[in-house]
């Protein structure tokens, strides 16, 4: 899509009111919008969208009296911004808080003993039965048949209610057994269950209360004795893991013996304890039930019969035991397993009902051991809750270690009492009529109802949805499962908190036995969930891989059906897959994951919609995660020509987008080798390989000066791969700048220029510093041979883009070639051409001067790769002057003059050295001179090392080398935008309107004064002095405008913010630790919404802050160099900038022959414009009206206007300074008329100028004589004000009338203000600020404000 046209369509996406043009066609042009799909924009526009309508209520209301412009544009407010510089953001968790849903271990209980000491017919001493007694046992009446059958009878069906819950188990019964047998029995059980738990099922009715000292009772042979069994020999023969169930009464006394044997014999031991489990009927001082209302075992009816339990005591409590026999509860149709029968279904709510109840009364990691652990353990607890509430109504409280809190009274237990209602009302009629139709139960459709209530008003700080494990039943159900897992995702969205709730709930084995389904609405939500899922914890990959998982997500990545975003959810999905997995990189690769991805990367007809920017991203991710460290892949990869397909990204509009390709990109680089093998192997002899790491590099080389930090960052870590397999060669290279002859700088490094039309690569370095000492391993330090500084090849200032020479690219291999014998070694022949390599070490400089101190660093690392090492330099700031940095490279030290000649030496602060040994010791002059300047450590020298070009001592020959090497940031980043809530919008988002239509409305009032309000003087006297503290003066400053309050800056680049209402010092901070030539331009973006403050180096670099208003909190959004392959003179680059809010562009220029255009929210280079012009661009100023406008003043005192949708640019070129001085300041005039320019020169002339007759100016003012310093044009009132260097300040009207001349200071002796440096007006009210070569900044007002 043409620049014009994006243009347009930025201005057509906007509520605004724009004016007529000084060109009609251009305005009918800017009528038509063209969409060119870029989700950016509209992403930029979601809160400003928003508030586009009270903007036009806004604008009506002031139609008689104002017409205003308010940008809707809203830049760099995405994930990537969130402090960058800061920190990252972690991906998907590996362990920690988020894995303590998985279980450590699964238990199963492998043998179960069964012990009944019924002894019938003979009552146990201690207890008094009352007539009528309860006598069921396992629900037989042991009296109707003789003892022994009833035992016998007994024990099987115990056993086979036990089969129930466990029948892979193996089952053991004892009728009154001896304590030979008992102990026989448990060392039998435990010898057999081995390493699983053991259930030991103790039936005591026929026997005494077990004894205050612990013991329980059993028979002699003869049963004429009963024989007491203490419980430290049961627990010595059973040994843990285990489980108890104690039915008799008093079992409390043997809780109470266990806790005692295990604070005892085992203190410091809680595996014992912990995997000691016990279930008791009832308290220590307690006796069972004896009313026939209950059979005699309710507590073991309870826990292995619990819905004939559970529907004969809720039947006798309530009003349908008037027409419903108990007995028929016994014939209720249907099988537990089958959840479609009434039985079944009943089953299936009395789990969820037990689950709900536990769910919700234990802390998480004890549900997890008691309901999640061990299927047998997880029935039982959900039964003892039941038996909790049947035997409490008896005066009888079941206890259990570990201990529940009570659950008898949960409200729950009324879903339970309606579902078993709803049943027992249509049993009589299920059981007379078998083909009669069964009802089911409301009680899901319910629960889902109440659980989707609790979604629309629930969140992180409120109690969590108790409904969430019957989320989890539901999914068994085909006719609930939709809804549910719609739901389940609503709630996953919420965030990590809610994934890891649902996750300790039990979600995931559920989740994964769905994947297999086929229903396409049901792939697509669980899709969805996944995300979630493994946004939060990446260890879930294993089990994917395990059950065949990935191929249900590859298929879905290629379904012709899904939405993109969709699909970008299963690339996702994939990318966690082969995350450092290699069974899942195997298995991925098998399912031919390549094809799939580079499929959908395929350019897309020209009919086709654009793709989805999050689809691309994560299909480079995904791509790259899979190739990782992965020869087969990486091999497979470069067969299918993975590159051609991911090289095209590289300039598409978002910048994740460009990050995740160099991610891909970078992988794909093999450093499977090191340096020091013998680089004959065929590996190394692989003509394709090294065709596709040249394509490679020199596709990344063209984004090492990307604008964004992200895109940045994935570029310094592919060039550390890539530097680490090409250690030597780069190395040599490196290394041949300090050849003895003349002309090894040529022979080095090729033209840039020939490089840019053979390979299509350019390569930016700007404000390279200097090396100190550079050789070869192997080779001593030439100190003596130098480039004199004053030669025409040192000062080229090649690092800087400019080409050295015309046939330089001849000699691009001859210089190094032969650089590989010393001392005897042969080095090994280049893989790739000197020109890459020569471009690669450029490009690494060129990161270690990164403006973002996060890539400067990676750049720094890259560099020791190859045995470059940054002296680490402690700038020496005098007392009193915080913040002024060591001026290192301006000082003519002996030793760094061969560095100065090539690396301009003129805005270094990139001191470096290779790390080998001194030949001799460093002369005494060299020494003092660095003291004088700065503080200077050198690492230790590697002297033992066989690898000395190393820079860290711990990258040495070892394995770990590689572990060392940077590591990508882009993946951790992309995976936080799935952490993060897709379905709803964000919360605050009201309160962002709220506050621009704020802000708007003082605007516009604000604006309708200053158009309007006759403006007769400035007054002399400031409402406001600061003392900045700036020992060398005000370099730029700013007014906030909806706060009382000033920004400035220094030479230092230090910036400070003061409040001047209250007179206070808000906040202080350094732009970068290696000032230069200090601030060209501060700017406020987002200014009608959360503003950032860019800050705009005089050596280009932009930096853009947030929260810098608050002392300490300011942090840094992102930060690039905004001039590109720039000519250094002696003069400096001298940056010039400008920011326009409507477009979203920064222009800048400087010493050089074009204004660079980039787009902020892309973070990208749109366009170079020409500057049609031999001199320097020194003024640039933006429309406030039309978002394609420029202007812009030259050093030779010329005037050019630019408009970027037209084809050639430049609307008209005026020269209205008759002498030759340069251009101070250029602004549009107020209003909305953008025909008009107000220009002033050095020579101290004002000059008005209407572009529509560009012969003359129509007014001049001869403000000052040969000395004007800064120029101000008031965006909205008719006001204009110049400063000079002769301490004075002239304030005019648009007709040149001088409303104002300021001399002094408002003090008693009258102290004449200083040099004028700076001019700022506020931009909606008649306020001006100046700034001087004094540390003073004032603030003046009208006379109209002084008066209110």
């Amino acid at each position: 899509m043409a620049l014009g046209d994006l243009m347009v369509s930025r201005l057509s996406q906007s509520s605004v009111s724009v004016v007529t043009n000084y060109d009609d066609d251009c305005d009918s042009s800017a009528a038509s919008s063209h969409h060119d799909g870029d989700s950016s924009i509209a992403s930029r526009r979601r809160d400003s969208e928003a508030a586009s309508s009270s903007y036009g209520n806004a604008t009506t209301a002031y139609a008689t009296t104002t017409m205003a412009y308010l940008p809707q544009t809203v830049v760099l407010c995405e994930l990537r911004h969130d402090a960058f510089e800061a920190s990252a953001p972690l991906g998907p968790s590996e362990s920690g808080l988020v894995s303590k849903w998985r279980l450590k271990e699964r238990m199963k209980t492998g043998c179960v003993a069964l012990v009944l000491c019924l002894n019938i017919s003979v009552d146990p001493p201690d207890v008094i039965k009352i007539s009528p007694c309860a006598r069921m046992e396992c629900w037989i009446d042991p009296f109707s048949v003789t003892p022994q059958k009833a035992i016998e009878t007994i024990g099987k069906n115990l056993s086979s209610q036990y089969e129930r819950w466990q029948p892979r188990a193996r089952y053991k019964v004892q009728s009154d057994p001896t304590l030979d047998e008992v102990r026989k029995l448990c060392l039998t059980c435990r010898k057999y269950a081995k390493t699983e738990r053991v259930l030991f099922h103790y039936n005591g009715h026929g026997v005494p209360k077990p004894t205050a000292n612990g013991e329980i009772w059993v028979f002699n042979k003869s049963y004429t004795q009963y024989i007491p069994l203490p419980i430290s020999e049961l627990d010595s023969w059973l040994k843990t893991p285990s489980i108890y169930v104690f039915d008799c009464s008093a079992a409390g006394m043997i809780v109470n013996a266990f806790a005692e044997l295990h604070e005892w014999g085992c203190s410091g031991s809680s595996v014992s304890s912990k995997d000691c489990i016990l279930l008791a009927a009832c308290e220590a001082h307690e006796t069972l039930p004896q009313s026939v209302e209950f059979p005699a075992d309710v507590f073991t009816s309870c826990l292995t019969t619990p819905i004939k339990m559970a529907l004969r005591w809720f039947c006798r409590r309530s009003l349908l035991k008037e027409i419903i026999d108990e007995s028929i509860i016994d014939r209720i149709p249907g099988h537990q397993n089958d959840r479609k029968t009434l039985l079944g279904e009943l089953n299936w709510i009395f789990t969820a009902v037990t689950d709900t109840i536990a769910w919700n009364v234990l802390p998480h990691d004890l549900f997890q051991r008691l309901f999640r652990q061990d299927l047998l353990v997880a029935s039982l607890f959900r039964n003892f809750i039941l038996a909790e509430r049947i035997m409490r109504s008896a005066n009888c409280s079941p206890i259990s270690h570990p201990m529940l809190p009570p659950t008898h009274q949960h409200h729950m237990w009324d879903a339970w009492d309606m579902a078993a209602e709803i049943c027992l009302s249509q049993l009589p009629k299920l059981v007379q009529d078998p083909n009669a139709e069964f009802r089911p139960s409301p009680f899901f459709t319910e629960q889902l109802t109440a659980f989707e209530v609790w979604l629309d008003h629930g969140s992180k700080h409120k109690k969590p949805p108790e409904q969430l494990p019957i989320v989890l039943q539901v999914l068994l159900s085909q006719c609930h499962r939709f809804r549910a897992l719609v739901l389940l995702g609503r709630f996953l969205d919420m965030g990590p908190w809610a994934v890891d709730l649902a996750l300790s709930v039990g979600i995931f084995p559920y989740v994964l036995k769905l994947l297999p389904t086929t229903t396409n609405e049901l792939r697509q939500i669980l899709v969805f969930i996944w995300t979630k899922i493994l946004a939060l914890d990446k260890s879930c990959q294993v089990d994917l891989v395990k059950d065949g998982g990935h191929a249900y997500f590859i298929r879905f990545l290629d379904s012709s059906g899904a939405f993109p975003e969709q699909r970008a959810m299963a690339a996702f999905v994939l990318a966690v897959i082969v995350d450092g997995h290699r069974r899942g990189q195997e298995a991925c690769l098998e399912a031919n994951l390549i094809g799939v991805c580079l499929g959908h990367l395929e350019a897309p007809r020209p009919n086709d919609p654009p793709q989805e920017p999050l689809f691309l991203q994560w299909l480079c991710l995904c791509l790259g995660k899979l190739w990782e460290d992965f020869t087969e892949a990486q091999m497979m990869g470069r067969d299918a020509n993975a590159f051609a397909r991911l090289v095209p990204l590289l300039s598409e509009p978002q910048p994740e987008i460009r990050a995740a390709t160099v991610f891909a990109l970078g992988t794909l680089l093999d450093i499977g080798f090191d340096s020091g093998k013998n680089v004959g192997d065929d590996e190394f002899d692989d003509d394709e390989k090294i065709r596709a790491e040249d394509t490679i590099i020199k596709s990344l080389l063209i984004v090492v000066s990307d604008g964004s930090p992200l895109v940045r960052a994935e570029v310094a870590v592919a060039l550390s791969r890539f530097a680490f397999g090409h250690k030597q060669h780069l190395k040599s290279v490196a290394a041949s700048y300090w050849k003895p002859q003349s002309s090894s700088l040529l022979t080095s490094f090729p033209s840039l220029a020939k490089i840019h039309d053979a390979g299509g690569v350019t390569i930016v370095s700007s404000h390279m510093g200097p090396l100190t000492r550079a050789s070869t391993e192997s080779q001593p330090v030439l100190r003596e041979s130098r480039v004199s500084s004053s030669s025409p090849h040192g000062s080229s200032g090649l690092i800087h883009g400019s080409p050295l020479s015309d046939d330089s690219s001849q000699h691009s291999d001859s210089g190094i070639i032969h650089d590989g014998v010393s001392n005897g070694v042969v080095h090994p022949p280049r893989q790739l051409d000197n020109a890459v390599y020569s471009q690669c070490v450029l490009a690494m400089f060129t990161l270690a001067k990164d403006p973002s101190p996060r890539i400067a660093s990676l750049g720094r690392r890259v560099l020791s790769i190859i045995g470059i090492e940054q002296v680490v330099a402690k700038p020496s700031r005098p007392s009193g002057r915080p913040g002024e940095a060591a001026t290192t490279s301006h000082t003519p030290l002996p030793g760094l003059a061969r560095s100065s000649s090539w690396f301009d030496m003129h805005s270094g602060h990139l001191p470096l050295t290779f790390r080998t040994p001194p030949v001799s010791p460093p002369r005494a002059s060299y020494l003092t001179g660095l003291r004088r300047v700065c503080s200077l450590e050198f690492r230790p020298h590697l002297l033992g090392s066989p690898d000395s070009g190393l820079a860290d001592p711990l990258l040495g020959t070892s394995g770990s080398e590689r572990s060392l090497l940077p590591q990508s940031t882009v993946y951790n980043w992309s995976c936080g935008h799935f952490s993060k809530p897709l379905l709803s919008g964000a919360d605050d988002s009201e309160q962002i309107v709220a506050r621009r239509e704020e802000k708007e409305k003082f605007a516009l009032e604000h604006i309708a004064k200053c158009q309007h309000s006759s403006i007769s003087k400035l007054n002399n006297n400031p409402i406001a002095n600061w003392d900045t503290k700036f020992e060398t003066g005000t370099k730029t400053s700013l007014l906030h405008p909806f706060s009382p309050i000033v920004i400035a800056a220094d030479e230092n680049e230090r910036i400070r913010v003061w409040n001047y209402e209250e007179a206070t010092l808000l906040n202080g901070f350094d732009n970068h630790d290696f000032p230069e030539k200090g601030i060209s331009k501060l700017c406020l973006v987002n200014e009608l919404d959360d503003c950032l403050l860019l800050v705009a180096s005089c050596d280009g670099s932009i930096r853009i802050w947030r929260d810098y208003m608050t002392k300490g909190k300011q942090k840094l959004v992102t930060a690039f160099s905004s001039i590109q392959g720039h000519k250094p003179s002696t003069r400096g680059l001298n940056a010039v900038v400008d920011w326009q809010q409507q477009s979203g562009y920064l222009y800048s220029s400087g010493e050089m022959s074009s204004i660079m255009l980039w787009d902020v929210e892309k973070e990208q280079l749109v366009n170079s414009i020409p500057s049609f012009s031999d001199c320097g661009v020194t003024a640039l100023s933006t429309s406030q009206v039309h978002g394609s406008q420029l202007a812009a003043g030259f050093a030779d005192g010329s005037v050019r206007l630019y408009d970027v949708r037209s084809p050639d640019m430049l609307v008209c070129s005026t020269r209205p300074h008759q002498r030759a001085e340069r251009v101070v300041g250029i602004s549009f005039q107020p209003g909305l008329d953008s025909a008009k320019i107000v220009s002033a020169s050095q020579a101290g002339d004002i000059r008005f100028v209407d572009i529509r007759t560009t012969k003359d100016t129509y007014l001049t003012i001869d403000a000052h004589r040969g000395s004007l310093t800064a120029l101000a044009v008031h965006r909205h009132a008719p006001i204009v004000a110049s400063g000079s260097a002769k301490q004075l300040i002239k304030v005019f009207s648009l007709q040149g009338e001088q409303l104002g001349i300021i001399r002094y200071y408002p003090s008693f002796m009258a102290q004449k203000i200083g040099s004028v440096s700076c001019l700022t007006f506020h931009p909606y009210q008649v306020l001006l600020t100046a700034g001087a070569a004094d540390p003073f900044v004032s603030i003046y007002a009208d006379d109209n404000a002084h008066s209110r």
